[in-house]
């Protein structure tokens, strides 16, 4: 056997891993952009169906996330650590959960979610995917090193205008809601949203991590 076969062995085939990471950062970016149509949505039975399209994809990135995981086992030989690989794919894996239980809580507590403080954190929500995405794509040549790191200042901005969103939202919320069941309802649902702007964050620095090693 030559050397080149034997190595061929260990390689991992069509560098599975970029192209799985890639997968899932795109669907990420096709999940946020329903988010931002079911929280735009009024309709109760409407939104009920565009929530539905966020499962059918959050099954479609688990079952992205469960492939990665088994070609880490697979793969003796890894593109970055095993452990980056391991914890870029639960970052991801942890902004798709966050966004679907969003989704599915403003049908499951039926709350009218066209309110400007959610409003805005769906449309962050989307921006920082966007940018995770972005990330991702850079990372299976690492020679767009700018792009990288221009979409994670990006993402860290985008968690710190979350933060403030979501101190905006609560106390308008509290000043403004005489009903204490709608105040408890919505400032879930804010947290949430606030956490899958926290998993970009997570991702980012990830991301980071890889970069820094790797670049």
């Amino acid at each position: 056997m030559g050397l080149n076969t034997f190595l061929k062995i260990f390689l991992p085939k069509d560098r599975v891993f970029y192209q799985l990471f890639e997968n899932v950062s795109e669907l990420l970016v096709k999940m946020s952009i329903k988010l931002k149509e079911v929280v735009n949505e009024p309709d109760y039975e409407k939104r009920a169906k565009l929530i539905k399209e966020v499962e059918d994809f959050e099954h479609i990135n688990d079952d992205y996330t469960h492939q990665i995981f088994t070609e880490l086992g697979r793969n003796f030989i890894t593109p970055f650590d095993r452990e980056d690989i391991h914890y870029l794919a639960t970052s991801l894996d942890d902004i798709a959960d966050y966004m679907y239980s969003c989704a599915k809580k403003i049908n499951f507590y039926r709350v009218d979610p066209t309110d400007i403080g959610i409003q805005k954190m769906a449309e962050l929500i989307h921006q920082g995917c966007t940018q995770v995405h972005k990330a991702v794509t850079e990372l299976r040549n690492m020679k767009n090193m700018r792009q990288i790191t221009d979409a994670l200042v990006a993402i860290n901005s985008i968690e710190n205008q979350g933060d403030d969103i979501f101190d905006m939202s609560i106390e308008r919320l509290f000043a403004t809601e005489p009903d204490a069941k709608e105040v408890i309802k919505k400032r879930e649902i804010y947290q949430i949203m606030e956490v899958v702007t926290d998993k970009c964050e997570d991702a980012a620095n990830v991301i980071e991590s890889i970069i820094i090693k790797y670049a």
